[in-house]
């Protein structure tokens, strides 16, 4: 009892300077308690998976406010709901020049908020499942808790060494370029193709200085013998992603 009551003391002083070291914002206080609680994910989270990949937050900390101040970005589309309110977030495919391509090419992501204004649910579309398969996705999720975080960049870093492996096939290339269509650029990289995506953010403001946060590069590594996909990077509005799936097979393959 005593080492928990310990833990738990530690941590709140944790927050403390957290939220002194980036500039006193109550938000990051916020965002650094929902790291905290995906430490014990199955306590405070759960997903769901049927077209869409749902994160549900059973105790949720953020407000919607929260979001915007952190991406500097606004919804698409923002919508009443039975009990609070839907904000999606439009993201487009778009050649060198950011034109959408036509026929379109798009995704989205859905924030659920309740009557306080507190999230309750995150869900990503079926194309974005293409380059992020959904129980990769929980995985990595469930790799925050353990994560590192960067103070000066405001970055988490996810440690994959701390939770379970799991048995999936990755994506294979036929199928993601069938879904995406053909990339802006390839790259090589010793054993690796690099296919590159721009996808730009339908919203209606975006605050001065952040006007490139709007646009989405996504970059996903496939395997030169298998065509596995190994790897996917990408910001999403304002959101940073990088995952390397091979860290979390049962067997990987030479990481990259």
């Amino acid at each position: 009892m005593k080492t928990t009551q310990i833990k738990r003391g530690l941590r709140i002083i944790l927050i403390v300077l957290m939220a002194a070291s980036l500039s006193g914002c109550i938000y990051w206080i916020r965002a650094y308690q929902t790291y905290l609680q995906m430490g014990e994910f199955d306590q405070y989270f759960k997903t769901v998976t049927t077209d869409e990949f749902t994160l549900q937050f059973k105790e949720p900390i953020l407000y919607s406010q929260d979001f915007v101040s952190l991406a500097r970005l606004n919804p698409s589309e923002e919508h009443p709901d039975k009990t609070g309110k839907r904000w999606r977030y439009w993201f487009r495919k778009v050649d060198a020049k950011n034109k959408v391509i036509i026929p379109e090419i798009k995704f989205y992501s859905d924030l659920i908020f309740n009557q306080e204004g507190r999230i309750t649910s995150w869900s990503f579309s079926s194309l974005f499942l293409q380059i992020a398969p959904p129980k990769f996705l929980e995985v990595s999720l469930r790799s925050i808790g353990g994560g590192k975080i960067d103070k000066e960049k405001k970055q988490l870093r996810a440690n994959s060494l701390l939770i379970d492996k799991i048995s999936e096939d990755l994506p294979k290339k036929p199928v993601v370029v069938a879904h995406l269509g053909p990339p802006l650029s390839v790259k090589d990289e010793a054993d690796l193709e690099i296919y590159s995506y721009h996808f730009l953010l339908e919203t209606p403001h975006i605050d001065e200085g952040y006007e490139d946060r709007a646009l989405s590069v996504v970059e996903l590594s496939f395997d030169k013998k298998t065509g596995e996909l190994v790897r996917m990077s990408g910001r999403f509005a304002g959101l940073k992603v990088a995952i390397n799936y091979r860290k979390f097979l049962d067997e990987p393959g030479q990481a990259s």
